[in-house]
């Protein structure tokens, strides 16, 4: 009894399995159309646009012939015959492909694969054109004999096998990949080396790349194959079917289940099916997915089109306080987030504040508000701009404003809310001792009111280096136009005697002008500029001292410019008005040669351009060195005067330099005298020795003694002063220069 019943019961559980099979197999969704078959063979899914019966396939193309008289059935292409293996609704088929062979016994001979163009179906490129011989070049042709791909494969006799690996590297066995959209070739061989030692069998075909290289293929046995896997790609939109020929109805409309962008169409994600029947991308029950029956863990999976969703368990019976506990945690995170962003404004604010401030105290601000408000400083003069004013002057000191940039910082051109324009100085670091010093330097600079001096408007304290405004120059600097020639406006003398008349009124009146003496300390070409009338105007009092009367200014950090720098100043680090002048000399010199204040171009002892000078002047070696411009234009007095008085300035003993008065008197003295030698030339003639003109002229005894000396040694301005009532005297220095 216990036997029987223990066979009726696998009679039941083998019975109860294969009702539950049917069962399942009956709910897959069907590929194919309705009522139409879906598979033949081993072909388990046949899915429209493809189809056996008559109306179950989209054209003749798509049409499979079930041969059911064999066993099992096979499946072929009714226009090319092909066998079918596998159809994919996403767009693959694949077939069993003809190998192509040649000089092979018992082998059928001219093979080829069939024509595809005009059709839906292309080669794809998961397939390789594969060829094994020995010693020869199998080629894919298009139909006119055009060479599309081909490879080379040599023989090799080490082997015992006919192939060696599954990659087939080119021992007696090549390969190559297919160019995209082939519709046709031909297979053609061809041999190019000797391979009279070898079987004369070749064989060639195109195979998929996956199932060569599969570990269950055995690639030796091809030889005795008549058919490969090969694999095509079929398209449907890109041709001339319409939605109405593939859905059969007009009231086929779009939507989330199927994605039909390109020339295939597909079921979207979230859905299964096909894509290509009425509604046949069906939903994907995510929940019901028996390989993760713990998708949601311990909660709740909700299934959405498309989708799914993981839920608590309670939260479907608290949905109401769940619709209230929402909105509320939104409208209080909000409520936060505002909350944090206006504390953050805030607190960005008052550090800003605080900030301004402190740069703003460190840099001296209370002391000059104290001054501007106790009135020894006129308002007017000077303005404290504030530092959003000056960034959108500048476009937050953007680059491209840029005019100026040199040891002592940067020059930014800018426009203010009136309408002016001004050049915004930002200032290198300031020394901390000295904040009282710079102050001091503000106000005194605010009050100087000299046609030569760049007037400075005002300044901003509250960035971390002070930022100066200054009135904007905009012709220029000086050193641009001596060494970089400017056609529209030529450097004529008389242009550069006036330029150095201006710029020694302007240092004269600093030094001892103004009520406190003013040390410019970096008088150089390039700090003097030229403005709209290309008058001279001294610029960059950034790092200016201005000290007492009985005093001198001694720094631990030297400032200046190579090449202007006063060597006296260089050694002992004390700055007095005679290291002003000494750089005036070395502007002199460059205008009289038109030659920068350092070149590496000039011998290593010359490549100062004040030794050059000097040197030059004792060599009485003058007129070799001096510029073209100046050569033309010049008479050889004036010349001559100015060169002694750049001698004299360039004295390296400080003390024997004239003042910046004195340079300004002789100065002014040789520009009258070159206007009377003009207004006697027109209107008198002179007679003179002529046995003196031949004399040699000696640039160095014009060169003794102080440009305010008296008594035996006479200055250069005195000379000037007597050749006014002396014109014989004048006229004979003046023919003496070659025309």
């Amino acid at each position: 009894m216990r036997g029987r019943s223990s066979r009726s019961m696998n009679i039941v559980q083998i019975t109860l399995f294969l009702w539950y099979m049917s069962a399942v197999a009956s709910e897959e969704t069907s590929l194919a159309k309705h009522k139409c078959s879906s598979r033949c063979g081993l072909v388990t899914q046949i899915p429209y646009p493809f189809g056996i019966e008559d109306r179950c396939y989209l054209g003749d193309w798509f049409q499979i012939i079930c041969d059911n008289s064999t066993s099992p059935s096979r499946a072929f292409m009714k226009v090319t015959g092909l066998e079918v293996l596998e159809i994919s609704v996403e767009g693959t088929l694949k077939v069993a492909s003809p190998i192509t062979f040649s000089n092979c016994s018992n082998k059928p001979v001219g093979r080829q694969n069939p024509n595809f163009e005009g059709s839906p179906f292309v080669f794809s490129q998961k397939n390789r054109f594969t060829s094994l011989n020995c010693g020869g070049i199998a080629l894919m042709t298009s139909l006119d004999g055009s060479t599309i791909a081909g490879c080379l494969s040599i023989c090799d006799y080490t082997s015992t096998s006919y192939l060696r690996t599954k990659s087939c590297i080119g021992m007696n066995c090549c390969q190559t990949t297919i160019t995209p959209y082939l519709g046709s070739f031909n297979t053609n061989f061809g041999a190019v080396l000797n391979n009279s030692d070898r079987k004369a069998c070749n064989s060639a075909f195109l195979v998929e790349h996956d199932w060569f290289t599969s570990n269950s293929t055995n690639v030796s046995a091809i030889d005795e194959m008549e058919y490969v896997p090969m694999v095509l790609e079929w398209h449907v939109l890109d041709l001339n079917y319409t939605k109405f020929d593939i859905y059969g109805t007009n009231n086929w409309t779009d939507d989330k289940s199927t994605d039909c962008s390109s020339s295939q169409c597909f079921c979207s994600k979230g859905y299964h099916g096909n894509p290509y029947l009425l509604h046949g991308c069906q939903d994907i029950n995510e929940c019901e997915d028996p390989d993760h029956p713990y998708r949601c863990g311990s909660g709740i999976c909700i299934n959405y089109p498309g989708r799914f969703m993981c839920q608590s368990p309670d939260q479907r019976s608290s949905r109401v306080t769940l619709a209230i506990i929402v909105p509320s945690s939104v409208l209080g995170l909000l409520f936060l987030l505002t909350g944090i962003w206006w504390a953050h404004k805030f607190m960005k604010k008052r550090k800003d504040m605080k900030r301004k401030e402190k740069f703003f105290r460190q840099n001296g601000g209370l002391v000059l508000e104290q001054q501007l408000s106790s009135g020894e400083l006129n308002v007017e003069k000077v303005k404290l701009f504030n530092c959003k004013e000056l960034e959108k002057a500048t476009d937050h000191f953007n680059a491209d404003r840029v005019i100026g940039q040199g040891g002592q910082g940067t020059v930014y051109k800018g426009m203010l809310a009136d309408g002016r324009i001004v050049a915004v100085k930002k200032s290198k670091i300031v020394e901390g001792g000295d904040v009282g010093q710079f102050i001091n330097e503000i106000v005194i600079l605010s009050q100087i009111s000299h046609r030569n001096v760049v007037k400075l408007l005002g300044c901003c304290l509250e960035t971390e280096v002070p930022l100066l405004v200054y009135e904007f120059i905009p012709n220029g600097t000086l050193f641009q136009y001596i060494h970089h020639q400017n056609e529209e406006f030529p450097l004529t003398w008389e242009t550069r005697l006036r330029v150095s008349i201006e710029v020694a009124g302007a240092l004269s009146y600093l030094h001892s002008a103004a009520s406190f003496p003013i040390y410019h300390r970096d008088v150089k070409s390039s700090n003097i500029l030229l403005d709209e009338k290309y008058r001279a105007k001294v610029a960059d009092f950034g790092t200016s001292r201005s000290i007492s009367i009985d005093q001198t200014h001694l720094t631990t950090l030297v400032c200046g410019t190579f090449g202007y720098l006063d060597p006296e100043y260089f050694q002992s680090s004390q700055f007095t008005e005679k290291s002003d002048v000494y750089s005036f000399g070395v502007v002199l010199a460059e205008l009289l040669t038109g030659q920068k204040p350092v070149s590496f171009m000039r011998s290593p002892e010359s490549r100062s351009l004040a030794t050059y000078f000097l040197l030059s002047v004792e060599d009485n070696n003058l007129f070799a060195i001096l510029d073209a411009q100046v050569m033309k234009d010049g008479g050889k007095d004036e010349i001559v005067g100015v060169a002694i008085l750049a001698k004299k300035c360039l004295n390296l003993n400080g003390r024997n330099r004239p003042t910046m008065k004195e340079v300004l008197v002789e100065l002014e003295g040789i520009q009258l005298s070159v206007k009377a030698s003009d207004v006697q030339k027109t209107f008198a003639e002179v007679e003179y020795d002529r046995s003196q003109i031949t004399e040699p002229w000696d640039i160095s005894s014009l060169s003794a003694g102080s440009c305010m000396d008296s008594g035996t040694s006479s200055s250069f301005s005195e000379s000037k002063r007597n050749s006014l009532h002396n014109p014989i005297i004048h006229t004979k220095r003046r023919a003496q220069w070659p025309r």
